[in-house]
């Protein structure tokens, strides 16, 4: 039984914490003409989203932490909430860069905004101040949660290790994005296009949904050096499954459950590990089919039909459904040596679940 991403006691807690920390950065810019701006970050933080990162946070926290500290867990609630805005950051900047048209069933931000100017009539290109406005909101998003994380209500040294993890996470995500860019402007899926995938996979979601959020709830918790090894043993191939299923989704999935559109990955040519295992498998005639779609800016969906076509009939589909069951497996395996209590173990082999299998 596949369960939820975050118990809803959890998820409302989380959302409670933003809710208190956006609504007090508000006050403090009162400013008529900095409404918009504020509301509209508040809105994307608050709707919508699976709270997983802060899931695996609390999960890993609680699974370390002394018996007589469990019911002191604000700051694991506290650090999940600050890998929610991280979280949000990036969102909104991955969909300037790759010109995505839709995120949690709307508009992305940089269309709300660029669809707000043009209403207003105002001067310039509403698609530049679009992104523009957008790239600002995701910057503060991005300070927001350093900030809350500063605030954490933890030990001073456990406080550090976990500031130090998530510097180091926000690099690990900016270098696995910037190896996507680079991917994606060669447009090749040639001879190592499945390394270089897992490469930006690795980068780029497994360590910043899975392996950091894990480890910064561990040490929160006073976790020993064992359990961050093991936790990064169970993660990383659990990253993996994580945008393996996304990838998949991104194609194959239903917009009005994934609140994502199925043309943005092609239209974009996004280097995934799907893409690059239906050029590596197609025979002559469907490869010629692949090169004509994708990445074609004006793609419809007959074309991405014909596209989906070729990933299912070349294997291509199957082998990454294969890939994603292995990595389950893989962090199942490890999940069992690993050094947490009986409950967080439950939780975590739970979120896994849901991970590898999600339709969302």
């Amino acid at each position: 039984m596949t369960l939820a991403p975050a118990p809803t006691p959890l998820a409302a807690r989380i959302d409670a914490v933003l809710a208190g920390f956006v609504d007090g950065q508000r006050l403090l810019w009162p400013d008529d003409d900095l409404r918009p701006m504020l509301d509209t970050v508040r809105r994307f933080i608050l709707t919508g989203g699976k709270r997983l990162r802060p899931a695996f946070c609390y999960w890993a926290w609680r699974g370390v932490a002394a018996s007589e500290e469990r019911g002191e867990d604000q700051a694991a609630v506290t650090a999940g909430a600050a890998l929610e805005l991280f979280h949000c950051f990036a969102l909104i900047h991955d969909d300037i860069i790759d010109a995505g048209s839709r995120r949690r069933g709307q508009p992305s931000m940089h269309e709300e905004f660029a669809a707000a100017h043009a209403r207003q009539g105002w001067r310039g290109d509403a698609r530049s101040f679009g992104r523009n406005t957008a790239l600002l909101c995701g910057d503060l998003c991005a300070m927001w949660a350093e900030e809350l994380l500063v605030g954490c209500p933890a030990a001073p040294v456990r406080l550090a290790q976990a500031q130090r993890l998530f510097a180091v996470m926000r690099a690990e995500a900016v270098a696995g994005e910037y190896l996507e860019v680079v991917a994606q402007a060669r447009g090749d899926f040639g001879s190592g296009a499945r390394a270089r995938a897992a490469r930006v996979v690795q980068l780029k979601t497994a360590r910043y949904s899975v392996v950091r959020p894990l480890q910064i709830g561990a040490v929160l918790a006073g976790a020993s050096d064992a359990v961050l090894d093991g936790l990064a043993a169970f993660g990383e191939p659990l990253g993996e499954a994580f945008q393996l299923r996304d990838d998949v989704l991104g194609v194959f999935g239903d917009p009005a459950r994934t609140g994502k559109s199925v043309l943005d990955d092609l239209r974009q040519a996004k280097p995934t590990t799907l893409l690059a295992e239906g050029f590596a498998r197609a025979d002559v005639p469907s490869r010629a089919v692949l090169s004509a779609h994708v990445g074609d800016e004006r793609l419809d969906e007959a074309g991405a039909a014909r596209v989906r076509a070729v990933l299912a009939e070349s294997g291509a589909l199957a082998a990454v459904e294969e890939r994603i069951a292995a990595a389950r497996a893989e962090a199942l395996r490890a999940l069992e040596y690993l050094e947490v209590a009986g409950e967080s173990r439950q939780a975590l082999g739970a979120l896994a679940d849901f991970v590898a299998s999600r339709s969302e």
